[in-house]
Parts: structure tokens; sequence; C-alpha cells
């Protein structure tokens, strides 16, 4: 539907080309308009106060005065400061748009204009009553504008990466984008704070604690290798009174955990020992039904790594994150995954994982090596890379956060495994949602 023509609308073209003004000027009054023309910016003034017109078509490059100006002192006075204006130039720059707009233009055009398409822009600019357009822009550059502030809210359930590296911490400048502190995470639910594993980011995640409010805390570890408990002698808020610390693993092999935590404060290895850590500190074995705190559930399973090894699933607010950052998927493969499924007798012996992995929303999990990197480190209790992209398509994981990163992996070296990453699941059939895990990370679930 073509717009409406407004035969009794006059128009005031303010155009010194006259090549250019001929040709607008033909085009709206065989349309039906009443059209008068200006050489320069003056005879515009002058006739834009005589006449009063319904719109004004202004150039910005004109004799004595140009369009700015022309536009400024239309603005300025009483009679024309609502007067519906559209620039029509051949500067099509921001800096002349921005100047244009912020003085109440309602429309610009760039030459050279298409007659056609010119009365077309005009119908359409009359037919919202560009008096009444005018108008309200000037009102509202008159009237405060609210500023909209939103808040965020942070009682959602979230969770950050303290640390992501793997073996052991590293420094320097090739490890700042994704840093050197080993192994933690905090989940944040309501007024509950649980945290999973202690290695050296720990140190830093205690700093917050004793920021806030938070005196109650629940720490599961996955295992007790050293990049998974080394922080916590560092951990501010276990010297704190009044603190409580709830610390859950599995049973070991030997020593029992509080026997392990103890070990690593042994004064020939450290100067402080536990008895001076004044918080209340609660070792629990984990027990085979799920742990509720507050509105988080929390239940493990069995990972494959050296010592009795688990991760933690949280279900809260709808939603599943895993925690599983040491886990040797397909131990010993070296193949293609392409082809594999969960019926193949390789995969079998990872039933359990598989279905514990099944569907979650986010799963943190490693794929420490590279395919030739993990043939000189099978058994060590690790993934490749196509092995833990295999595991995300046998499970159907929605998302993926890559963690436990080789210490000698600097940041050019990640970025290049994250690519292949992505590319393996594609060729698989498994495109999803892919990063890599970097100290601060935080998120809401």
């Amino acid at each position: 539907m073509n717009p409406p023509v407004f035969p009794k609308a006059s128009i005031l073209i303010a155009e010194d080309v006259n090549v250019i003004a001929l040709i607008m000027t033909r085009a709206l009054e065989k349309a039906g308009y009443k059209v008068d023309v200006a050489r320069d910016g003056e005879e515009c003034l002058r006739k834009a106060l005589e006449t009063a017109p319904d719109l004004v078509l202004l150039d910005i490059m004109m004799p004595k005065l140009n369009g700015i100006e022309v536009l400024k002192a239309l603005r300025a006075n009483p009679r024309t400061c609502d007067l519906a204006v559209v620039m029509c130039s051949a500067k099509d720059y921001k800096t002349e748009r921005d100047a244009t707009a912020q003085l109440g233009v309602i429309d610009y055009f760039v030459k050279p204009v298409v007659p056609e398409l010119l009365v077309e822009r005009v119908g359409t600019i009359l037919a919202r009553s560009s008096r009444e357009v005018a108008k309200s822009g000037a009102a509202e550059r008159d009237a405060a504008v609210e500023t909209y502030l939103p808040v965020l809210d942070t009682t959602r359930a979230r969770f950050t990466l303290w640390g992501t590296r793997g073996s052991t911490p590293t420094l320097g400048g090739r490890f700042q984008r994704h840093g050197g502190n080993t192994s933690c995470m905090s989940f944040t639910c309501g007024d509950e704070l649980l945290i999973f594993d202690a290695g050296s980011g720990i140190r830093d995640l205690g700093m917050e604690i004793m920021a806030s409010k938070i005196r109650k805390l629940h720490l599961f570890i996955t295992h007790t290798h050293w990049d998974h408990i080394q922080g916590f002698p560092f951990f501010v808020p276990a010297y704190v009174p009044g603190v409580e610390i709830s610390i859950y693993g599995s049973i070991g092999f030997g020593k029992n955990l509080e026997a392990i935590f103890r070990g690593q404060l042994d004064r020939d290895y450290f100067p402080v020992q536990m008895e001076d850590m004044r918080s209340n500190l609660q070792f629990h074995n984990l027990p085979d039904t799920p742990i509720q705190i507050g509105g988080a559930k929390i239940t493990w399973e069995f990972a494959h790594h050296p010592l009795p090894t688990v991760g933690y699933k949280i279900e809260a607010v709808g939603r599943t994150l895993v925690w599983m950052p040491d886990n040797e998927f397909l131990q010993g493969y070296t193949g293609a995954p392409h082809a594999l499924t969960c019926q193949d007798s390789i995969v079998a012996p990872f039933e359990k994982t598989i279905a514990f992995l099944s569907g979650v929303d986010v799963l943190i999990h490693e794929a420490q090596y590279t395919p030739d990197e993990y043939l000189k480190k099978i058994g060590w209790g690790h993934c490749s890379v196509p092995n833990a992209c295999l595991l995300m398509k046998l499970a159907g994981v929605r998302r993926w956060i890559v963690t436990h990163h080789d210490p000698n992996h600097d940041d050019v070296f990640l970025e290049k495994k994250l690519n292949l990453t992505s590319q393996i699941l594609a060729e698989i059939g498994h495109s999803m949602p892919v990063s890599h895990g970097y100290d601060g990370m935080a998120e809401y679930l």
C-alpha cells in the first residue's frame, strides 16, 4: 500500500544545486504537494518564518548559512521550534547524522535522491503527522529521562571457578588468561555456600568469604591428591572461631579424610597445626543417599582416577551442574571416537559415569591431554580430548566447561586445544557450547 498524499501540504526545499532542486520539485508537485525552493540558507530561514511550511527538506552544504546553522536558528525561534525538518544531503557521516538528530530532525535523506522514493518517504512522514512528531521530540529533549538502572539478582544459584589448573600451580604472563591456581569451585544457593576441592584457588575464596557474613561452609573433596587439598592450610575461615566447616570425602584406601588433612599440617611441612584452626571442623564420609543443603541436592559417583575419586552432581533451581575435574574416560583408548557407542565393549566399564552425567546442563570436566600427549600419559588418570568429546556425546551433555589444565599448557596452547575440541565435537555429531574454564569465571546456573 502506497503512503497517502496530502495535496494541500506545503514543502520547502532548501537546495542550491538547480538540477537537484528541479528534480525534487517536479516529483513532489506531480504527487500533489505545494513546493517552494530556497537557494541558500538565509532564504530558507526567511521563507520558513514567513510561510510556516508543513515540511522542510534541508540541505547541509548551502551558501550564506549551512544547514546546521539554519536548523539551530529554526529551533531557537518559537514560531519554528516545532517545524518538521528532514535533512537531505550528500554527506552520510555519523558526525552530521548525530548533530542533526540532536536538533530534532525526523529523517535523513542521502543524495542523490530517487524521485519515487522521495515521494514515498515524504508521504510516510506526513502520514505520521510530522508536526506532532517534532513536538514530541522537543518535549523529550526538554524533559528529564528516567534512567533504567537494573540491579543484578545475586540471590540466584551461581558457581565460581577459583582454580582450573591441574597437578601444580603455575604463574607468569603466559598463563594470565586462564590462571594458575589448582582446583577449586564454589556454588552459592540462597544462604548456603558449597565448596568443591581445596586446591590453591581456595585461598582467594577464603578472602572473599571473610568479607561476607557467611560462617557455615560445606567442602566437598573429589580426592586427596595435592592439587585438590594443598590450599586448605591457607584457607583463612578455617582459623576463625565461630565458622563451621563440614568436609566431605569418599573413604580412602588407607588414611581417613581427617588424617590426610591433619597430615599436611605436620610440623615438618607447615608451621601451623590443625589445633591452631579455631573453626569447627567436621569430617564426613560420603553417604550413599543424596545430601540436601538448603535448595541444593548433592549426589556423587566414582570417577576413573587413581585413589577413590568422585565427581559431584548439584541439582538446584531445576538445573544440574557436575564437577568432575579428574576422570580418565576410556582409559587406554587411542582410536577415533566417531563410531563408538554405548554398546561397544570398551565403553561398557564406564556405564555408570555416562548415566551419572546424562543430560546435565553444565559439566565441568577435564580434557587434559591432546591425542599425541595421551600416548605417553595413559593411566595417569586424565582424559584425551577425543575421548572426553565422546563422553559428552554419549551422555548428552548440554554444555561443557573444560578444566584441570595441564601446567605446561599456556594460554596460546589452550586456545588451539579448544579449537581442536570444538572441531572433534562437530565431527562426531555433537556440536555443543564448550569453553575453557579460567580462574574467576563466575556464572549463574
